[in-house]
C-alpha cells in the first residue's frame, strides 16, 4: 500500500534477483479499511516510493486509481472463509475481504509467475496461498522474512504513527515473542503457559494495548494448547494511534 520501507524494497530485491520482469503494485486499498480506521491518513508519498522502487531496479509500478479498481456498479468480491475470521480477522471482520478482492484483481491485471509477500503479515500470507490453491491460480507465493529494525521493532508503514516513548514501548512486542522462542527452545509445550508469560511482559508497558496473541497451526491457523509441528505464535496491539502485529514461525 505504498510508503515503502525497508521490508518492501527486500520483496522487490528478491523479485529482482529471482525475475525478469518486476512489477510493484502501490495502491492503498479503501475496500480493506473499516470506516473507523486510517484508510484517509494512511501515509502516502508517491515521488518517494517511486524513486525507491526505481533505485531496486524495479521495471514497472502499478498505481490504478480507485475508479478503476472498483467501477461505479462493482457487485464482486473474492472471500476466503474460516482462517480469515480468526486473529486479525476477529477484529477487522471485513479486512481480509477487502484484500483478497483486490489481490485477485492484482493477479487477473499482472499475471504474474511468482508474487512476494512479507512473513510480517502472517495471516495474510496463509489466507493468500489458500486463495491461490483454491482458484488455480497459475503463480507461486513466495514469503519473506519479516525485515526488522536494528532494535528489533518490525518495520511497518504505520511506525511513523509512533512517538518516540511510543516507539520504545513497542519493542515489547517483538521481545515477548523472543521469550517465547526461548521458552520453547528450553523445552515449554504448553501454549497457555508461553501466552500468560508474554502478556505479563507486555503488560509491563502501559503505552501498549494488547488485542490478541495467538499460538496456532501455521497452516490452519487453528489455536493449540500444546506446541506441534510449524507453529504460528502471532500478536496484535495498538500503541498510540499505531495498530501494530509481529510474529514469528517455529518448527518443532
Amino acid at each position: 500500500m505504498g510508503y515503502f520501507h525497508e521490508g518492501h524494497l527486500e520483496l522487490m530485491r528478491r523479485a529482482r534477483k529471482e525475475c525478469n520482469v518486476v512489477v510493484v503494485s502501490l495502491y492503498v486499498n479503501p475496500a480493506q479499511f473499516a470506516l473507523s480506521e486510517d484508510f484517509e491518513s494512511y501515509p502516502r508519498d508517491f515521488e518517494r516510493d517511486k524513486k525507491l522502487a526505481q533505485n531496486v531496479g524495479v521495471d514497472y509500478l502499478f498505481c490504478p486509481s480507485n475508479a478503476e479498481m472498483y467501477l461505479p456498479d462493482h457487485l464482486t468480491y473474492v472471500e476466503v472463509e474460516k482462517i480469515t475470521e480468526k486473529l486479525c480477522g476477529a477484529s477487522r471482520p471485513h479486512h481480509f475481504k477487502g484484500v483478497t478482492t483486490i489481490v485477485a484483481k492484482l493477479f487477473n491485471i499482472v499475471q504474474p509467475d511468482k508474487a512476494y509477500f512479507g512473513q510480517k503479515d502472517a495471516q495474510q500470507v496463509v489466507v493468500i496461498k489458500k486463495m491461490v490453491d483454491d482458484l488455480n491460480f497459475d503463480l507461486e507465493i513466495v514469503v519473506v522474512p519479516t525485515v526488522r529494525e536494528e532494535d528489533g521493532l518490525a518495520m511497518s508503514s504505520r511506525n511513523v504513527y509512533l512517538s518516540d516513548a511510543e516507539r520504545e514501548e513497542a519493542l515489547v512486542l517483538s521481545k515477548s515473542l523472543e521469550h517465547a522462542k526461548g521458552l520453547i527452545n528450553s523445552g515449554e509445550r504448553i501454549a497457555q503457559k508461553i501466552k500468560d508469560e508474554m502478556q505479563e511482559l507486555i503488560k509491563s508497558k502501559p503505552k501498549v494495548g494488547l488485542e490478541y496473541i495467538s499460538i496456532c497451526d501455521n497452516r490452519t491457523l487453528e489455536e493449540l494448547s500444546h506446541i506441534r509441528g510449524e507453529t504460528l505464535i502471532a500478536l496484535a496491539a495498538k500503541v498510540g494511534n499505531a495498530r501494530l502485529i509481529d510474529n514469528i514461525v517455529i518448527k518443532v
